[in-house]
């Protein structure tokens, strides 16, 4: 079965930086895109950038530019995503998605997504 588990997310004030991960089970990730997802209440999904399978990044996300970058353990047969001078804005639930066939900000595109991990900004 194949599974994305995410972890990293928690309750952090602004300015301040976490690292989300990404672990792949019952596949290995050498040869896959992840891209990462958020969505904030009452807000749209959106997509936040992806990392190919050449370590190319995409930023989909222009407000996360300089702040966020994707990066991937293939050994650990993991992806993870810093995100530095965290936002109240950033607040939500973030998830990893995989597809094949590289990336997308496009998420119907990749067959397989994780459950997410909450991320809130708040003093």
């Amino acid at each position: 079965q194949l599974q994305l588990v995410e972890s990293g997310g928690g309750l952090v004030q602004p300015g301040g930086s976490l690292r989300l991960s990404c672990a792949a089970s019952g596949f290995t990730l050498d040869n896959y895109a992840i891209a990462w997802f958020r969505q904030a209440p009452g807000k749209e999904r959106e997509g936040v950038l992806c990392i190919n399978d050449a370590s190319t990044t995409y930023n989909y996300l222009p407000s996360a530019k300089g702040r966020f970058t994707a990066s991937r353990d293939n050994a650990k047969n993991t992806v993870y995503l810093q995100m530095n001078s965290l936002n109240f804005e950033d607040t939500g639930v973030y998830w990893c998605a995989a597809r094949a066939t590289g990336c997308s900000a496009i998420v119907a595109l990749f067959e397989t997504r994780g459950q997410g991990t909450q991320v809130t900004v708040s003093s």
